[in-house]
């Protein structure tokens, strides 16, 4: 990833987005500031019991589901931290599990997707792509029509049209 992605997707950078934009308070930064992802690693199946039909539930969990390296507070690479500081900007939830507490679990999704890399990105139980791809969709406005598809409303477009009204 280069020095220019990793300097947009810093957690300051996404909060002085936010707060620009917008013009909120201080309490209502840190209050969106919350954790906006749950983690469905804890009940994540043995590694005898990784087959499809349960890969197709764990990707339709919730509407937004990653599989990463690490987990959104403590990301373990810097493409899982680029998704989920993407995800962050844009307000989603989502459900985040840890390939690396469950290598069946690692193998597991490359083989259902045929893709060859982590993280993954799944958006209403279809794969999006990996982090080139999540990254490449936010750049062009995409990934707000992707989440506004399956009724998630992006925090930058709400930041956009608060923005747009203030100046009416």
């Amino acid at each position: 990833m280069n020095r220019i992605c990793q300097i947009l997707l810093r957690p300051s950078y996404a909060s002085n987005l936010a707060m620009t934009a917008a013009k909120t308070t201080m309490p209502q930064v840190l209050a969106s500031a919350t954790p906006r992802w749950y983690s469905a690693d804890t009940s994540a199946p043995p590694p005898a019991a990784l087959d499809k039909a349960t890969l197709d539930k764990l990707v339709r969990t919730n509407k937004v589901v990653v599989f990463m390296k690490g987990n959104p507070q403590a990301p373990r690479c810097g493409f899982s931290n680029a998704v989920v500081q993407i995800m962050r900007m844009h307000g989603v939830q989502y459900d985040a599990h840890d390939v690396l507490q469950n290598e069946a679990l690692r193998q597991g999704i490359k083989d259902y997707t045929d893709w060859p890399t982590i993280p993954q990105v799944f958006i209403d139980g279809e794969f999006v792509g990996g982090c080139d791809i999540l990254l490449q969709l936010h750049q062009s406005g995409d990934l707000i029509e992707e989440l506004k598809k399956v009724g998630i409303v992006s925090e930058l477009l709400k930041a956009e049209e608060a923005k747009d009204t203030a100046k009416k």
